[in-house]
């Protein structure tokens, strides 16, 4: 490398650490979603902060290195000359490929890590659900809240098996509570998408697919279906789920197994079909 090219060198590495600072600065106050309410929602959060955090200095170098090429390495007067020969770095070459190695490794890690926590707090919780250490409501620690969420042509309803099944047509769910999910749908394929609590499984007639939420703090959410549907599936969505305290969730499904409200579903099951056996068969 001679004394041009260092110079060239400099000048990029040094204007990409200060943007990179300024730049990684700027991601840190940036607030993404899904949000705080859910243990799920608050590690989504985490890791898409920390892969705007690592990319914010990648997206620099690469734009940076561009316009830097653009201005400083025009070419000026009226005739076209090809650049000089080029055989590349190899030291430059080794420090790529160490660099975004280390990334990928890093990512890789803390991606396992993750699905092991998770799988250990699962397996944690079903046994701790089988010895009967189970609150009504289910605590953050022991029992999950069964949930039945229930896709039709167009909305969602809920289900709750461990008060007597009683039915709503909003999503209410009380605060420092593991919830278990268990999404099916009477009709067609819908996806049961509450993103503010990080969680999203698809709703397939006759099948019951089961996934996990551990409240954490209160607040509303909207619940919207992820899958088309049909020709009203865009207003297939509802902004009024709720996480309450354990207190007022107590109080609300006590009004609602009062009130009984019945919603024009099947008598309840695990699983639904498009089309119920005829009755005898």
């Amino acid at each position: 490398m001679n004394r041009t090219d260092r110079t060239h060198a400099l000048r990029l590495l040094v204007a990409w650490a200060v943007l990179s600072v300024i730049g990684v600065f700027i991601a840190l106050q940036v607030h993404l979603p899904p949000g705080d309410q859910s243990t799920q929602s608050v590690d989504e959060t985490s890791l898409l902060d920390l892969m705007l955090v690592i990319s914010t200095p990648v997206f620099i170098g690469v734009v940076l290195f561009i316009l830097y090429s653009a201005f400083a390495f025009r070419q000026t007067g009226a005739v076209l000359e090809d650049g000089p020969p080029n055989h590349g770095n190899f030291r430059l070459q080794v420090a790529w490929v160490a660099i975004t190695a280390v990334i990928v490794l890093l990512l890789a890690v803390i991606g396992i890590s993750g699905l092991s926590n998770s799988a250990a707090a699962t397996t944690f919780a079903s046994s701790q659900a089988t010895l009967g250490t189970v609150g009504s409501a289910g605590t953050a620690s022991g029992h999950r809240l069964q949930v039945q969420v229930i896709g039709q042509q167009w909305w969602f309803t809920y289900r709750y098996p461990d008060f007597g099944g009683v039915e709503s047509a909003h999503l209410m769910l009380p605060v420092d509570t593991n919830i278990e999910f268990h999404v099916t749908s009477t009709d067609v394929l819908h996806s049961f998408w509450a993103y503010q609590l990080g969680v999203k499984a698809d709703a397939n007639p006759g099948v019951d697919n089961i996934t996990y939420v551990s409240t954490v703090n209160t607040g509303s959410f909207e619940v919207r279906c992820a899958e088309l549907c049909g020709i009203w599936h865009g207003h297939m969505a509802d902004p009024n789920g709720q996480v309450v305290s354990q207190a007022d969730f107590a109080t609300w499904i006590a009004q609602v197994q009062k009130d009984d409200v019945g919603i024009s579903l099947p008598p309840y099951s695990p699983i639904y079909f498009p089309h119920p056996p005829v009755k005898g068969s």
